[in-house]
């Protein structure tokens, strides 16, 4: 019952356009959009839920007062992205109809599993250094060694923190590779915090890094670097 009103309080805050929780302007690339189904509302899943522990909660607060005089920007999310990039990726692919229709299943991956179970996390942009901060909480789903995230899901996280970097920097890019080192295991259910910045950009290309860290900053869990590419609108993928 509980989650159920959450829920509908989070859909309500994305409509009424609450402070704090408002939809982004929509030129956005992170701002609401219906889905092929006008029926279909997107509810915005980087809000504060019942799993978050107090960690996820004090950290959340903290960073939405940052935003405040406009120096970071709280990046919504939401199960599918029928947003402006979905529109730009279709361009790529030759069957524009196949496209449209596996879209309307498709759901991103992070935020494919229920709530407090798997991928719980909020994303903050940072308008004057130009990086992205992702506060992260590891739910029972993602176990890997007993009592550990899986490697995978924190790669997982990684990919989408660097990849919100890389869009926010230069519109619709995709992972090229990916080099992780990972330095301790993060406990199951803990809040890491997930700083980003993009290091270099040449032409299409754009080289990234980033490091987890815990809550006091004291411990280092995993750092990486990346490479990701600008999608070129003259090459379609097949």
């Amino acid at each position: 019952m509980l989650r159920s009103c959450v829920s509908r309080l989070r859909t309500l805050a994305v409509l009424r356009g609450q402070p704090g929780v408002a939809p982004l302007p929509a030129k956005d690339p992170w701002s609401p959009r219906r889905s092929f189904s006008s029926e279909v509302i997107h509810m915005d899943l980087s809000l504060p839920n019942p799993s978050w522990n107090e960690d996820m909660r004090l950290l959340f607060d903290q960073f939405m007062k940052k935003s405040e005089d406009g120096s970071w920007k709280h990046l919504p999310s939401y199960k599918s992205k029928f947003t402006q990039r979905t529109e730009d990726i279709k361009i790529y692919f030759p069957d524009a109809k196949l496209m449209k229709e596996k879209l309307s299943q498709a759901q991103l991956f992070p935020r494919s599993l229920e709530e407090g179970l798997g991928f719980e996390y909020a994303m903050f942009h940072n308008c004057v250094e130009d990086r992205i901060v992702c506060i992260f909480q590891g739910g029972p789903y993602l176990q890997g060694a007993p009592g550990f995230l899986h490697g995978g899901a924190i790669a997982t996280m990684i990919d989408a923190t660097l990849g919100a970097c890389a869009i926010v920097a230069v519109g619709v890019a995709m992972t090229a590779s990916l080099n992780i080192s990972f330095k301790r295991p993060i406990p199951l259910g803990s809040v890491v915090v997930i700083n980003s910045q993009v290091d270099k950009v040449e032409g299409r290309k754009l080289f990234l890094s980033c490091n987890i860290r815990s809550v006091d900053e004291k411990t280092v869990y995993s750092e990486a670097t990346s490479l990701f590419v600008k999608l070129d609108p003259k090459t379609r993928l097949t």
